[in-house]
């Protein structure tokens, strides 16, 4: 990929960012033995947000937890192919058996070094591709940081430079870059803005934004004072996303029309939000990989396919 080297210097307004936006990256949507998990749902963060919060709709889907490890460096996500599973930490990678659990290698960065914040993690062939953003650093600047598969160790780095929000996960789909670049209500975010500003975007391979969208208001009442943390397309087509905290799994999709995402179903997990990860060598199941960040533990589970009247 070619670097974009037409990303503007930083900037703190909303009106200069939104012309920033608008000038480099196109048409911006505005408006881890088994325990029992609790499943709260975190309160709604903004009075504009609980006022415009319709609920949540639930269809009675439940994942089955299959299996979980304790992985200490854990603590933001967790990438999976064939035969490994990736922890992933701020600055940490930790590569395990899928069969055993049996850690067979790592990479450490260091504390005050030039990684500060890793996030969602996709294996892409030999290479795995994190999400990377300097969180709660200001201004909000956010890369994907690939390394090899095999040996963990940094083969490239592609920065996105300044954007409205902090990269929290990418994925490959249709032959388009997908990404969330969340906005929270606490710190980390450029003044003026909140986690009503959290968007998912359509890039092409120079990263450019061709269309965003916005999150339904009920999804981003379960945030807290956080944002998306994870997410990636299903073979159904649809959308599926968590927010911090919370063990739920958003089901959204495309709008026929206008900005917003939209809002499909929930389904319990035994994951409490963060990042996860599709187990794409599990044929004809449907396996996430995800991790509780309070029990530093890696879960499996799978989850249930949707019942036809939710697919039109």
């Amino acid at each position: 990929m070619k670097i974009d080297n037409s990303m503007p210097e930083a900037t703190v307004t909303r009106r200069q960012v939104l012309l920033t936006l608008g000038a480099t990256a196109g048409a911006l949507a505005i408006g881890s033995g088994a325990s029992s998990l609790a499943r709260p749902a975190a309160a709604a963060s903004t009075d504009a947000a609980a006022e415009a919060n319709p609920g949540l709709t639930k269809h009675g889907l439940v994942a089955d937890e299959l299996q979980r490890w304790q992985i200490n460096h854990a603590n933001q996500g967790v990438a999976v192919d064939a035969d490994h599973f990736y922890g992933i930490g701020n600055h940490a990678l930790v590569k395990h058996r899928k069969d055993t659990g049996v850690q067979v290698g790592e990479w450490m960065g260091s504390q005050d070094g030039a990684i500060i914040h890793l996030n969602a993690g996709w294996v892409d062939g030999d290479e795995l591709v994190v999400a990377h953003s300097n969180f709660p650093q200001l201004p909000m600047a956010s890369s994907l940081e690939t390394y090899d598969r095999n040996s963990l160790q940094p083969v490239a780095t592609y920065s996105l430079g300044i954007r409205l929000g902090s990269l929290t996960w990418a994925v490959r789909h249709q032959g388009f870059w997908w990404a969330c670049f969340a906005n929270y209500n606490d710190n980390g975010t450029t003044p003026g803005f909140d986690q009503r500003w959290t968007h998912v975007g359509k890039f092409d391979d120079n990263w450019q934004m061709l269309e965003s969208w916005l999150f339904p208001p009920q999804i981003v009442a379960t945030w807290g004072d956080s944002a998306c943390s994870g997410g990636d397309w299903g073979d159904d087509g649809l959308l599926y996303v968590t927010g911090h905290d919370a063990a739920e799994l958003y089901v959204l999709r495309l709008p026929r029309q206008g900005v917003t995402l939209e809002y499909v179903t929930t389904i319990d997990v035994p994951f409490e939000g963060q990042s996860w990860a599709w187990d794409r060598s599990a044929r004809g199941e449907r396996i996430i990989y995800g991790i509780s960040r309070a029990r530093r533990e890696v879960i499996v589970a799978r989850i249930p396919e949707l019942p036809s009247s939710l697919l039109g």
